[in-house]
């Protein structure tokens, strides 16, 4: 449907929106059901998930855990704080690259949008260090190429 923008906000938050051409309930499943996150949570191609531990409940763990098939990966662990069905997601995540990085305060608003809807995904990180080294590694290619994966996943 549209490209995701992504901006900064003070020193240390990334904001980032797109639209969907899905209904709320569709996109919030995609980010709550372990067997679909495997299908379009991916980044880059070339890498796959093999392991999605998504326990979507207060207080649930999330595990992700990403390999390129060339030897490279890394993980995520977190756990989710809040949870309105079909509308908004709130956790706490570490990328372990393969040290943890500091805690990544994460909200999700899934908003309809005409016949579509349009996510706003808020991270709040410990400090702008923190929020300048993970914008570094190239994190927008790769969320962008999961969401156009996500787009047709949703279709």
């Amino acid at each position: 449907m549209s490209k995701m923008t992504l901006k900064t906000e003070g020193d240390r938050h990334v904001v980032v929106t797109r639209r969907f051409a899905a209904a709320p309930e569709a996109v919030y499943r995609a980010h709550t059901e372990p067997a679909l996150i495997q299908k379009w949570l991916l980044g880059p191609d070339g890498w796959t998930m093999p392991v999605c531990v998504n326990e979507a409940r207060p207080g649930g763990r999330i595990r992700y855990e990403w390999v390129n098939g060339e030897g490279a990966g890394f993980y995520v662990t977190g756990e989710y704080i809040e949870l309105v069905p079909f509308s908004r997601l709130v956790h706490v995540e570490r990328m372990h690259m393969p040290d943890a990085t500091p805690d990544n305060h994460v909200e999700t608003n899934f908003v309809p949008d005409g016949t579509g809807t349009l996510m706003t995904m808020r991270m709040t990180l410990p400090d702008a260090a923190t929020r300048t080294a993970m914008l570094s590694t190239g994190m927008e290619h790769g969320m962008e190429a999961s969401y156009v994966r996500l787009e047709t996943t949703l279709k």
